[in-house]
């Protein structure tokens, strides 16, 4: 599916700039142009950002009990 229009760039195409190391929007728009265009799309990144990142965040917390 198609985030960017503005530079036709799709959810996967994100996604493999998120496991290469990107964290924000600023940086998927260096590595992809996505979200550098309009800027309609950077809310859509930032929640491909946070749904990629958040498991293993949650994953680094200490357990509690």
């Amino acid at each position: 599916m198609y985030v960017c229009m503005c530079f036709a760039v799709c959810d996967r195409t994100i996604r493999s700039c998120i496991a290469r190391g990107a964290r924000t929007v600023e940086e998927v728009g260096e590595a992809t142009e996505a979200g550098t265009g309009c800027g309609g799309c950077q809310g859509h990144i930032d929640t491909l950002l946070t749904a990629t990142l958040a498991p293993a965040l949650l994953d680094d917390l200490p357990a509690t009990g």
